[in-house]
């Protein structure tokens, strides 16, 4: 039997080592599915409910395999579902190859049904390589240039393939003029500044007495060298949310995120350092970065197009930052003056705790959803892989848990799209299925696609090892972050027909589905839920009634507007109602970067 273009895709996604492709069928790729069929369904196909949930789920399996995400859709409609996914990897830097397919060659430019320019719709989503098949010999080149790009530019590539060129007879290309032929091969490389340039930013971190550290996802394979050199210069350790499984939060010096969702301690870090070394990271928020003039700057990061951004450093380091670091270290000073500055960021992360400790710990009206996240910190398994949805829950996400060696995390973090959270989690159990995943979601996030992927949970349960998927959710029938953005931003109250959301009974859909679900209504049982999910025998939906009203304080504002503050909304007196009513701006202005020093 002759082999057909569909399966030597598939042939050629098994040799690159793809053993997944999240997808949803449609006429547009039925060659493919055919060509599946064949093949006994290696790489497997895995059925979400949603295009956009596959391009998640390939993101999420990207994000916690290390390899790269496969997604499929058909032509026209389905295609153009999958852009939200793939414009979130492009945002984070994730390698994730996405096949669609088009209408027949003899259709196209006919005004045909569901007929798209589909090159167009994808030439800025996957900017660095999207291409249309229109003969056999184009292939293998076409998708192995798509998969080596797709890792070596970290990013989303796209291959659109008509649905009769899926059924044409593969032949490869020739040795002949006009001919592009192809290889598998793709060996590993490391990318390392010059000495000269190392050098230079020796010199400016030995020169520092208060140092400051900030890495992202890119210091991620460096831990043990982003350890050494925080303890070789005495400097705190700050983290964008990309970066908060690189470094164990047990670490007495690491402050923790950075940012509107960060912590205090890392605020004045940013803001008191003379010196700041950012290490695979680009985190755009200048604000919470030293101000300029106070602060040297060092930047390590991998891209060359990245560097020399969001600060004005004086030495932008392009390499790998363990292969970089690996050379810095060397070059400087081991016998530092003092510890004074050291010993006040540990002191102000020990300070934080507390404080979080207590926020946690104040009533609500009914379930103080800090608590949720505190409650589930210290319950979290050391191989577990946590997953946040965009909304309030990430302050909570960013604040109340600790990364401990080994846990793997991540959310959407430049895109910031509401939805990626349970097919994340999902995208994570095909990467490591003998791992528990844990999904933090809002109910707004929820009823957006989270319910209907709890479905894609329930049909692949049995195919894990360790069976156990927990979904979160706060339920505060409120989309609760623009809330709180309306009252910041705007100084105006909640406009409840935009932001009041029914109250849905999650846990009730999860058990109909043969999942367990649990509907929490009292603090008191929060934890016991947890342990309930954590020893559930599968997927599990966990709901917890939050009080909407709890504001995320932003980190600028001091430890006494902090905790002031956060009580008095808790306690349910005068001031929560004023401040519901009238809005958090006022409240907002003495939080500001730069009201205090």
């Amino acid at each position: 039997m002759s082999t057909k273009v569909s399966d030597h895709i598939l042939e050629r996604l098994r040799e690159w080592g793809v053993d997944h492709v999240f997808g949803y069928p449609g006429d547009g790729i039925n060659g493919l599915l055919a060509a599946w069929g064949r093949a006994g369904n290696r790489p497997r196909f895995v059925q979400s409910r949603h295009e956009e949930m596959s391009a998640f789920e390939a993101v999420g399996y990207a994000k916690f395999s290390g390899r790269i995400g496969v997604c499929a859709a058909t032509s026209g409609p389905g295609a153009i579902h999958l852009l939200n996914g793939l414009y979130d990897a492009k945002l984070d830097h994730v390698p994730v190859l996405a096949i669609v397919g088009q209408t027949h060659r003899t259709a196209m430019g006919g005004s045909y049904q569901q007929e798209v320019d589909l090159h167009t719709l994808f030439k800025d989503v996957a900017s660095e390589f999207v291409e249309t098949v229109t003969v056999p010999e184009q292939l293998p080149n076409v998708l192995d240039r798509a998969i080596r790009t797709a890792y070596a530019r970290r990013c989303p590539t796209a291959i659109i393939i008509p649905g009769d060129v899926q059924e044409l007879d593969y032949s490869a290309p020739t040795h002949e003029f006009k001919m592009v032929p192809s290889s598998l091969d793709r060996s590993a490389w490391t990318a390392v500044p010059s000495a000269e340039s190392l050098e230079r930013a020796a010199e400016i971190l030995n020169s520092a007495a208060r140092p400051a550290i900030l890495i992202g996802q890119g210091a991620a394979g460096a831990r043990a060298e982003v350890e050494r050199i925080a303890e070789l210069l005495g400097a705190g350790v700050a983290k964008a949310l990309l970066g908060k499984d690189a470094l164990s939060d047990e670490l007495p010096y690491v402050t923790g995120s950075i940012g509107l969702l960060g912590t205090r301690p890392s605020y004045e870090l940013m803001r008191d350092c003379d010196t700041l070394l950012t290490i695979g990271s680009s985190f755009p928020y200048t604000q919470f970065l030293p101000e300029f003039g106070k602060a040297r700057g060092v930047q390590i990061d991998i891209d060359p197009h990245m560097v020399g951004m969001r600060y004005p450093y004086e030495v932008n380091l392009v390499g790998d930052a363990k292969a970089t670091l690996q050379r810095l270290i060397p070059m400087l000073d081991v016998e530092r003056d003092g510890r004074d500055w050291y010993d006040s960021v540990c002191a102000n992360v020990t300070r934080w705790r507390e404080v979080m400790e207590r926020r946690a710990r104040q009533s609500a009206d009914p379930i103080n959803p800090e608590y949720v996240a505190h409650a589930l910190d210290p319950l979290l398994p050391d191989n577990a892989i946590v997953t946040s949805d965009s909304g309030s829950t990430a302050n909570w996400y960013a604040r109340h848990l600790t990364m401990r060696p080994g846990m793997r995390s991540s959310l959407s973090g430049t895109l910031a799209t509401m939805g990626p959270g349970v097919p994340y989690a999902i995208g994570a159990k095909f990467a490591h299925p003998d791992r528990p995943a844990i999904a933090l979601v809002g109910d707004g996030a929820m009823q957006m696609n989270g319910m209907a992927e709890l479905i894609t949970a329930a049909k692949y349960r049995e195919l894990w090892e360790d069976p156990r998927l927990i979904v979160a959710i706060w339920n505060n029938h409120d989309l609760n972050q623009v809330t709180w953005e309306m009252r910041a931003m705007e100084g105006a109250p909640s406009f409840l027909p935009s932001q009041q959301l029914p109250d849905v009974q999650y846990a009730a859909f999860a058990r109909s589905l043969g999942l367990t679900g649990i509907r929490v209504e009292k603090p008191e049982d929060v934890e016991a839920a947890w342990q309930a999910g954590l020893q559930a025998d599968g997927p599990a939906v966990l709901e917890f009634l939050t009080d909407p009203a709890v504001p995320p304080i932003p980190p600028h504002a001091t430890w006494e507007q902090m905790e002031a503050t956060a009580a008095a909304i808790l306690k349910g007196d005068a001031d929560r109602g004023s401040m519901v009513k009238q809005g958090f701006k006022a409240k907002v202005q003495e939080f500001l970067p730069g009201r205090e020093k």
